[in-house]
């Protein structure tokens, strides 16, 4: 038996499906598709240093890591490593070997702060605490079962619009303008701001996994004022990237709104499934997420490594 680990060949087929497989089987709340894979590894952001790599034995890919650069953040020097070993394989060494390997990456590449989302299961805490890892903050997944019925439809008020994701064709800027807005609030251990719009576009906005059709927008006089940004696989499950709102718009009931319509159409499409994450301290928003009916699926929470 042959343990190695190494980086994901961004034009093998078989490497982008395996590595979809083990983030299915270990986060199924998750969303990912070989296409996705291979899709976030070719246009990741040059300064995100960004890799994916296998663990391997004797052929067959057993563990992932997606490993990184907090590039747009304020703050220098973070960097991320998401580690996931299919239950069924534990204990060989995968998960140990290929958090060494991301942790030797980051270094190289001047990260000092090194945060990793843990599965909240006693082993995967014990093993991150082992590494020298501390528990920060705690986020949930979260899922709707479309099939047993949704609130129903509301009506906008008066003054507000709602439009698709596609109505927005290839020039979305006023929905980056909107996502840049709404992430720089999203409670978080690593402050994020957008600037590059040329960047979200390919990265975000042209995304495989994201569906322009059933993304919603609340317009208030002409203006984007709430969104839920939806994705979807390639079989029946449906997941809200985002959902957000401007300052200027907040308490008005607009980002409920945008995911009660894109939901309702999702369901009318066929999805069957819905998923979500929310920070466990992100009150207003799982307060929305409560009244659709959704349900903790999972928890996460994040670690975090500082060297020296």
């Amino acid at each position: 038996m042959t343990l190695l680990v190494r980086a994901l060949r961004p034009d093998n087929t078989p490497d982008a499906e395996a590595f979809a497989a083990v983030r299915r089987a270990c986060v199924p709340a998750m969303l990912s598709t070989a296409g996705s894979v291979a899709f976030d590894l070719t246009h990741a952001h040059p300064d995100a240093q960004y890799r994916q790599l296998a663990a391997e034995i004797d052929g067959e890919i057993i563990g992932t890591a997606q490993v990184g650069i907090a590039y747009d953040s304020p703050e220098p020097g973070q960097g991320f490593a998401n580690v996931y070993v299919l239950p069924e394989r534990r204990g060989l060494g995968a998960g140990s070997l290929i958090l060494r390997t991301a942790e030797e990456h980051l270094a190289d590449n001047g990260a000092t702060t090194f945060f990793s989302w843990v599965l909240d299961e006693p082993t995967n805490r014990a093993f991150a605490a082992k590494r020298g890892y501390r528990a920060s903050r705690s986020a949930h997944f979260l899922r709707l079962d479309l099939t047993a019925g949704l609130p129903p439809r509301q009506e906008p008020p008066a003054g507000v619009e709602l439009r698709t994701g596609a109505q927005f064709g290839d020039d979305p800027r006023a929905l980056f303008e909107l996502d840049a807005e709404t992430v720089a609030d999203e409670p978080s251990d690593v402050a994020t701001e957008f600037t590059d719009y040329e960047h979200w576009l390919a990265e975000t906005w042209n995304h495989p996994l994201v569906d322009r059709e059933l993304t919603s927008v609340a317009m208030v006089d002409g203006r984007p004022a709430a969104f839920s940004l939806a994705r979807t696989d390639d079989a029946s499950r449906y997941a809200s990237g985002m959902t957000g709102t401007g300052r200027a718009f907040r308490g008005r009931g607009l980002a409920k709104l945008a995911k009660n319509d894109s939901l309702h159409r999702a369901r009318a499409a066929g999805f069957t499934e819905a998923f979500t994450g929310n920070d466990a301290g992100n009150e207003p928003m799982l307060a929305i997420n409560k009244w659709f009916g959704y349900e903790i699926y999972a928890t996460e929470v994040r670690h975090v490594r500082e060297l020296g």
